[in-house]
């Protein structure tokens, strides 16, 4: 099969404004950039993607995209997450992509070999809604073909993402990977992560280095 991995990146400068009250811009900058590269790594490592698509209108996302061989698609509006995430899937199918996962650049627990073990078998067409550590959200979506539904990301998009699927007829699954439960959005979710990398050394070592540890 193959799978084109899609990886929407917003401006450094403008992502995780919640995380604010916590974090200074400076260090918010550099832990967003952390956890981009560490995302990029492990999905590079992941051997069932054919290829990884990054969107972004931000330089250094591009920059890093494109230091592990990633093709990048430019995103010069930052027009939110779902419209990168279209713009990813359109070059995938445009590409001749069987399926497509898209993955968040703020997840840097991510597993390759869960990656790899999502792929595995997957039914032709299916969507695989992979959800956050809270059970309400969407921290990836597996679409096969890519075009099964269209992605509706943001808070309570699990359950907009099972409908889509039960209204478009297609088979569905909601997929526990533990490396891709904890997202970064809130100063909870720093001290949760945090606590995982404590407990596991090596392990995202550029986000881990940005934390102070």
């Amino acid at each position: 099969m193959n799978v084109a991995a899609v990886l929407p990146v917003k401006r450094f400068d403008a992502a995780k404004q919640r995380l604010a009250p916590g974090i200074d811009e400076g260090r918010r900058r550099q832990l967003v950039e952390a956890m981009v590269a560490d995302v990029l790594e492990a999905i590079t490592a992941a051997r069932g993607l054919e290829r990884l698509i990054v969107v972004s209108g931000d330089p250094i996302a591009q920059e890093l995209a494109a230091g592990v061989g990633a093709e990048v698609v430019s995103d010069p509006a930052d027009g939110g997450h779902v419209e990168a995430a279209q713009a990813g899937i359109a070059r995938a199918e445009a590409e001749g992509a069987e399926a497509v996962l898209l993955l968040p650049g703020d997840c840097p627990l991510l597993d390759p070999r869960e990656v790899d073990r999502l792929l595995t078998g997957t039914p032709d067409p299916y969507v695989g809604i992979v959800p956050d550590r809270h059970g309400t959200g969407t921290n990836a979506l597996l679409l096969r073909p890519p075009g099964a539904i269209v992605p509706a990301f943001g808070e309570g998009s699990l359950e907009r993402h099972v409908a889509a699927a039960r209204a478009a007829g297609i088979p569905f699954g909601v997929e526990e990977l533990s490396s891709l439960g904890l997202d970064l959005d809130t100063p909870a979710d720093v001290i949760a992560l945090t606590r995982e990398l404590e407990l596991r050394p090596g392990r995202a070592r550029r986000t881990a280095k940005a934390l102070g540890i």
